[in-house]
Formats: structure tokens, C-alpha cells, sequence
């Protein structure tokens, strides 16, 4: 498998079925900033709220090959193996990328079990073999990995752009950017210890770069 991390802002992605599969599908999908249609010809309350409010679009009838007009993406999460399998078929004659639940065999991808710290996102996949494992391990990282990490990389984000900017030669940036990730700079961050931070960046970075100057606080 090819892992990658797919930028699906903005783009149209399509789930069938209208169940709690469904609905977890489409609540990933929508927090990627994908524009989501739904085909079913029932749906959860969840999902009719979510098309009330405009959030996805949702299609009260059975699956048609047409639906997939215009998706970068499908996911088939119905409790019924032709209708997946037949969007499977229809999706791959199409060339699009297709996942289907608890069909590995059908899928083009699958969705990883994923920690999300900002920007930071960490994904597990067992190769559709054992969710369960998965998740284990992704509860492991929750506890490893805190939302300290958000701002360690929000961060990171401000001096890179900074550094950057300096001009000064790639090897030279990334001995910085080394040095930096590997300074203690996560653990002041962690302990919100402003002055600790301050300190780690003027030795590492040079005296013009404090949290007060970059528009940065500890709060």
C-alpha cells in the first residue's frame, strides 16, 4: 500500500448509506473540509440535521451509478454487499478511488485509525486486517502524543516561515530546524514556560526571535 495524506478541502466526496457506518464516514470526511453528498434511502437523524443545516447533501433514494458524477472519492457503507459491491464496480470503471467497509478486498484505500493534533495527524492502518489493533495502538499514541503537540507545531509553523525568510542556505536551515525539534523546545512548551521557551529560541535561532516578537504567547 501507498500511504498518503489526501488534501480533499473543497472537493466533493460521496458516501452510500445512511446508517452509523455512514454517518462516521461523512463526520471524517467533513472535518477534511470535503463537500459530502449522501445517497440513501433511509438516514439516521444525524445525518438528516447535518443535510438540514447545509452541511452535507443528502439524497433520500437508492444508489445510482449517476451519483458518482463529479466525486474525487467514494466510500460504500450500506448493510447490503450488492449495493457496495456494485458501487465498488461502477467507482473503479470510473477511475475513482473507492473504500468499502469491511470489504478490503473492494477497497482502493483504506481509512486509517488516526490521533489528530493540529496540524500534527498521526494514522495506523492494519491493511483492513484488524481495527481492532488499530485502534489499540491509536489510543497508545492519544496518551503519547498530547495536544501539547498542536503548539509545539503551530510553533515550529512561525519560526520556519521566519527562518526562511532569512535567506540563508537550505543545509543551514535544516541544521537549525534539527536542532530546534531536538533543543527541549517541546517540553518548555508542554510546562507553557514562556522564558524557557524565549531561551531555547535566541540560543538556537539568534536574539531576534522571542514569542513576543513573533506575535506569539504562552498564553
Amino acid at each position: 500500500m501507498y500511504p498518503i495524506v489526501l488534501n480533499l478541502h473543497g472537493k466533493r466526496c460521496l458516501v452510500v448509506g445512511g446508517g452509523d457506518v455512514a454517518l462516521r464516514k461523512v463526520q471524517s470526511l467533513r472535518s477534511s473540509g470535503a463537500q459530502v453528498s449522501v445517497v440513501a434511502p433511509v438516514a439516521i437523524e444525524e445525518l438528516r440535521l447535518m443535510a438540514s443545516s447545509g452541511e452535507i447533501v443528502l439524497f433520500l433514494r437508492n444508489y445510482g451509478e449517476s451519483d458518482l458524477d463529479g466525486a474525487v472519492l467514494v466510500i460504500a457503507a450500506t448493510d447490503d454487499r450488492k449495493v457496495n459491491s456494485a458501487v465498488s464496480s461502477d467507482a473503479r470503471r470510473r477511475g475513482m478511488l473507492v473504500n468499502v467497509v469491511d470489504s478490503p478486498g473492494e477497497c482502493d484505500f483504506y481509512v486509517p485509525s488516526v490521533v489528530v493534533r493540529g496540524d500534527l495527524v498521526l494514522a495506523i492502518s492494519t491493511g483492513g486486517k484488524s481495527p481492532a489493533l488499530a485502534r489499540k495502538i491509536r489510543e497508545d499514541l492519544e496518551r503519547e502524543y498530547g495536544t501539547e503537540y498542536e503548539r509545539f507545531l503551530t510553533l515550529m509553523g512561525v519560526f520556519r516561515r521566519k527562518v526562511l525568510a532569512e535567506g540563508a542556505g537550505a543545509d543551514q536551515n535544516r541544521q537549525k530546524f534539527e536542532l530546534l525539534v531536538r533543543s527541549g523546545l517541546l517540553d518548555a512548551v508542554r510546562r507553557d514556560d514562556a522564558e524557557e521557551i524565549d531561551r531555547i529560541l535566541q540560543r538556537t535561532l539568534g536574539p531576534d526571535y522571542a514569542l513576543n516578537k513573533l506575535g506569539e504567547s504562552s498564553e
